[in-house]
């Protein structure tokens, strides 16, 4: 069995080396996808909602995948060539004041309007509502993520690394999402 993973490592390396957008964007759709899946069975859904799995794996196929590609590598040219505590600190700061309020903001309106297909005046209700405190709970969990990332993480497996704990943090999202609209319903 390690045989088998260790092949499939390999491979994916070199898709991430030859193709790295790409392959960083599959990777983002299908952890969120993972990430819906495990949220739906937490919640007990009995039946798996397909079409919901696979709107949330094209926001990560075609926004968190390729943003996250792209946002990594602006990173890494504002602070070319600068190493240290106080660089990996700015990055994370940058990190917070700009791309999580962002994302969360986005993933929120995304999953108000296209994937539950709730009207745009109950979504702003809702993100209104409801951002401050998502944000608020991202400011304390995401900066020891971007610390661990921008320290520790080679800038080819960032992406990685962070789609695989927004994955989890999807599942907060989402698990947050459902309660709010079952409270409202």
């Amino acid at each position: 069995m390690s045989e088998i993973i260790k092949e499939g490592w390999n491979k994916y390396l070199l898709q991430l080396q030859v193709h790295p957008l790409r392959t960083k964007a599959i990777t983002s759709g299908v952890l969120i996808g993972s990430s819906d899946i495990i949220a739906q069975k937490i919640t007990g859904v009995k039946k798996l909602q397909f079409r919901r799995v696979l709107l949330l794996m094209l926001y990560g196929l075609l926004y968190s995948g390729p943003f996250g590609h792209f946002f990594h590598k602006l990173m890494d040219m504002i602070f070319r060539g600068k190493k240290g505590n106080k660089t990996v600190a700015k990055k994370v700061l940058l990190e917070q004041l700009t791309s999580s309020p962002w994302n969360n903001v986005l993933f929120m309106m995304y999953y108000g309007l296209v994937v539950e297909g709730r009207p745009w005046g109950s979504v702003k209700s809702k993100v209104g509502k409801d951002y401050p405190s998502v944000q608020l709970t991202a400011w304390k969990f995401w900066p020891l993520v971007g610390w661990i990332n921008y320290q520790y993480m080679p800038l080819q497996f960032r992406v990685l690394f962070h789609s695989f704990v927004a994955s989890c943090w999807a599942v907060f999202l989402n698990l947050r999402a459902r309660s709010i609209a079952t409270k409202q319903a």
